[in-house]
């Protein structure tokens, strides 16, 4: 980016709240069943229906508003968003607008630098999705209703980010907290995290913000980043030539990496506003306020920071183990079977997510419990087995769900401490390998690696690697 300029940038998210039922009605939001199948005549605005509020959805809006420092408005209002378009059955759609339920929080992102940064969030209020029009199919179009009057959350942030690192982090970390809440499940794929941005640049050191236009079609994490690289670089590009940035909503052409205008500030939508006639005020009480807040889980950033303090982990295996909600409960279920905080850290962030990403499952479908894995780093440090044969035990764990002591008991894989039969086993290894011997007797300390090996070989992995150093080590200084 060309140091003369600052690029300044705001998001808008939409995130679809994990509820069984729609926001005005009682039918289902399960995604992936068959077209126009998810509707009932509120949600197609049917004339003379009412729609009845999802007590759920203000519930999880409130307690992202808490998540995020925001004021929680003891009143906040409905309104209609009047336009036409073909998957919206009413012509208007329920959102809010002066009276939103939540404003005025942030968010904190550490930036490369290590430096923490907030970002304001301006307010999140509730609204229904519209349906979606199919475009791919022949030569018409078709309609599929059955988002409408799916809960939505619209989280708009202040613009206080001023390059697309920024704005990945901090949808990165919204993700984060929605999901910790389990208010929704952060698929951008899937349509249920939803990203526009609205991007302008300017000298730096100007106040004055530069026309900005609106990004939208950014259906990944990564998208987003480069959309907003893209086009902080385009308008650059065109103030540098002499020209002027046109207002405009352009969609990001991710196979092609490159915006396309979609419409001008001319053909922009006056939506019309006006409160909605049919639903009462939303009124959050101090009582019921504090209700849900009590339903508030450890967030991730103050889980890490716990992680760091009370396990002393490294700041990088506490942020990766507080990844997700689900993969921090896992680690903390192996603490309750070991107290190795470290040598847990290690096999979850290793060999556990190593399936995991490998197989693209969640944590939650791994086949080995938590407890197994506690187990195993038990018998570890029990001098039951060592390190080598843990790892050999670890794939029949995932094969067989067994538990550690059971697949050693069938395979007889208890280590080895008996020192004669340790003994036994270097007087073979030394007597077979004379020259190694001299050489070692010579002064190249690095041959006892090719002893110890040899050793482990003989006595099948099983033997224990201290014993085996030491006795091995006093063995070899008889031969001076």
């Amino acid at each position: 980016m060309n140091p003369k300029y600052e690029a300044v940038i705001g998001l808008e998210v939409h995130a679809q709240l994990l509820t069984d039922t729609k926001i005005f009605c009682g039918c289902s939001t399960k995604f992936g069943v068959p077209p126009n199948t998810n509707v009932c005549p509120v949600c197609l605005g049917h004339p003379g229906v009412l729609p009845v509020m999802n007590k759920k959805v203000v519930e999880f809006t409130v307690l992202m508003g808490l998540a995020t420092e925001c004021t929680i408005n003891e009143k906040s209002i409905f309104a209609r968003k009047n336009y036409f378009y073909p998957d919206l059955p009413k012509g208007y759609q329920i959102s809010q607008y002066e009276k939103p339920i939540c404003e005025h929080g942030n968010i904190s992102v550490e930036v490369k630098s290590g430096l923490k940064k907030n970002i304001g969030i301006t307010r999140i209020h509730m609204e229904e999705d519209a349906g979606k029009s199919i475009h791919d199919q022949g030569d018409s179009t078709l309609i599929d209703v059955n988002r409408c009057g799916t809960p939505l959350m619209e989280i708009v942030s202040e613009p206080d980010m001023h390059s697309a690192e920024e704005a990945y982090l901090y949808l990165t970390k919204l993700k984060q907290i929605v999901t910790y809440l389990g208010i929704c499940d952060g698929n951008m794929e899937e349509g249920s995290l939803r990203c526009d941005a609205n991007v302008s640049v300017r000298l730096k050191g100007e106040e004055k913000f530069g026309t900005k236009t609106e990004v939208k079609n950014m259906n990944s994490f990564r998208n987003v980043e480069k959309a907003i690289e893209h086009e902080i670089e385009r308008q650059i590009d065109i103030l540098e030539d002499g020209g002027n940035i046109i207002q405009q909503t352009l969609l990001w052409d991710a196979d092609a990496n490159i915006v396309k205008p979609m419409r001008s500030k001319e053909e922009a939508h006056d939506y019309r506003y006006f409160p909605d006639p049919d639903l009462m005020p939303i009124v959050v009480s101090e009582n019921w306020k504090n209700e849900i807040a009590s339903s508030m889980p450890e967030l991730p950033q103050k889980r890490r920071d716990r992680f760091i303090s009370e396990f002393s982990l490294p700041k990088y295996d506490a942020e990766i183990l507080t990844s997700s909600r689900e993969l921090a409960d896992y680690y903390e279920s192996v603490l309750k079977v070991t107290n190795d905080y470290k040598s847990a850290s290690n096999w979850v962030m290793t060999d556990v997510l190593k399936v995991v990403n490998e197989e693209k499952i969640s944590i939650t479908e791994f086949p080995v419990t938590p407890e197994n894995i506690g187990n195993l780093i038990k018998l570890i440090n029990e001098n039951v087995i060592n390190g080598k044969i843990a790892k050999e035990i670890f794939p029949e764990m995932l094969k067989t769900k067994k538990s550690p002591q059971e697949i050693i008991k069938e395979k007889n894989l208890v280590q080895i401490t008996d020192t004669k039969e340790i003994e036994t086993a270097i007087d073979k290894i030394l007597l077979v390998n004379e020259s190694q011997v001299k050489e070692y007797l010579s002064g190249k300390d690095k041959v006892i690696g090719f002893f110890v090996g040899q050793i482990m070989k003989e006595t099948k992995g099983k033997a224990n690697p201290q014993i085996v150093n030491d006795l091995l080590k006093k063995k070899l200084e008889t031969f001076r």
